[in-house]
């Protein structure tokens, strides 16, 4: 066990290294959702829904990582501006300092991280308010979140899997894997705790489910020195046993920087995926000059020519009508009918200079979709 000293510049260090110092000054577009239920875990919900957004769209759930809040971590990542673009409502529970002085998810106590009590249950009470007051979907739910929130949304994902659709998890840990702060901050570190099986088998205690379950998303940064990213192999093989798949990926792409692993569940569908980002630290991959324009770089928000938001987004097919589509008519409307046609790239080949990128690009900033 540790002893309190290290535990204390654990702690420190933690504090040091935390994402989105000063985001309570960001400008919002969220409002405040109130008297959404019992809340026993004390938090605070934001979300937007665009004006005149259609019944039954989707909604995505995300969470913001320590000592950010929810408009910083929105405008750091471009939620809300893809919502308003594509057509969904986004939630946004946010901590408070009296549950957690650095603002972090309570992931690791079991008293929050259980089905029907402390911050699980007030984020499950939140999803359930939006749904009703909003007219959503039930059946298109999603959640996201970075670190501490990343390793909530695992949370959520065991202990109310019947809600949600999918989920991603960006440099997060997983289910059940600490239960203090010691061993929060050793998990963190990439020492100790269950194997994939048993890490497998405290999802299935968590809530009974027999259903299907959630497909997962899970992102993580080589350099990440705040959360090893030893954890993103204890995500995917805490998910492998649940949706039934091998260890060994059935496809996997390279793109610059970006590694994407896909495991297939019974369905043939993709259940399980695998962002490796090389060289990339502690945050959410965003990408604010390329061609969605999402998000701002800043503590924690690393621009580094991936937008996860978008990505994320076209993964679960909420997003399949926005700028990839509006860039296909552009382009058909640019390049002249007898030129030769242009095939579809996989997320993330295009290259940003030259050629037909170019003259989507500029097409983009035409029509205002694009800075």
């Amino acid at each position: 066990m540790r002893n309190i000293s290290d535990t204390l510049a654990r702690l420190a260090a933690l504090r040091a290294a935390a994402p989105g110092a000063g985001s309570e000054a960001i400008p919002s577009v969220l409002d405040t959702l109130e008297g959404f239920g019992t809340n026993p875990g004390a938090l605070l919900a934001k979300y937007h829904v665009p004006a005149g957004l259609g019944p039954q769209a989707p909604l995505v759930v995300v969470l913001h990582g320590c000592t950010q809040n929810a408009a910083g971590y929105d405008h750091g990542s471009g939620w809300s501006a893809l919502a308003d673009r594509a057509g969904f409502a986004v939630l946004f529970p946010e901590q408070k300092r009296a549950n957690n002085p650095n603002l972090c998810f309570n992931w690791f106590m079991p008293e929050d991280t259980k089905r029907g009590g402390g911050e699980a249950c007030s984020i499950s009470e939140m999803i359930g308010a939006m749904l009703l007051e909003h007219d959503l979907d039930p059946a298109r739910v999603y959640i996201t979140g970075l670190s501490a929130g990343g390793a909530m949304t695992a949370v959520m994902l065991a202990t109310y899997p019947e809600l949600f659709a999918g989920g991603a998890i960006i440099a997060g840990l997983p289910f059940g894997s600490a239960r203090s702060m010691p061993e929060a901050l050793d998990r963190m570190r990439g020492h100790g705790g269950p194997d994939g099986k048993a890490l497998a088998a405290l999802v299935r205690e968590a809530s009974g489910h027999d259903g299907p379950w959630p497909t997962v998303s899970i992102w993580h940064g080589t350099a990440d020195h705040t959360v090893a990213p030893a954890n993103m192999d204890l995500i995917a093989a805490q998910w492998h046993g649940l949706h039934g798949t091998g260890a060994a990926p059935h496809g996997v792409e390279k793109t610059g920087n970006h590694t994407r692993s896909i495991w297939r569940g019974g369905a043939g569908g993709v259940a399980i995926e695998r962002h490796e980002i090389a060289g990339m630290g502690h945050g959410t991959p965003i990408d604010p000059n390329g061609p969605d324009g999402l998000g701002h770089a800043m503590p924690h928000m690393l621009d580094i020519g991936v937008s996860s938001t978008a990505l994320i987004a076209r993964s679960w097919g909420i997003a399949d009508t926005g700028l990839a589509q509006t860039a296909g008519r552009l382009l058909r409307m640019i390049v002249p009918a007898a030129a030769a046609p242009v095939a579809a790239e996989p997320q993330g080949t295009m290259q940003r200079a030259g050629g037909v990128q170019k003259i989507i690009e500029d097409a983009l900033r035409t029509a205002g979709l694009m800075r």
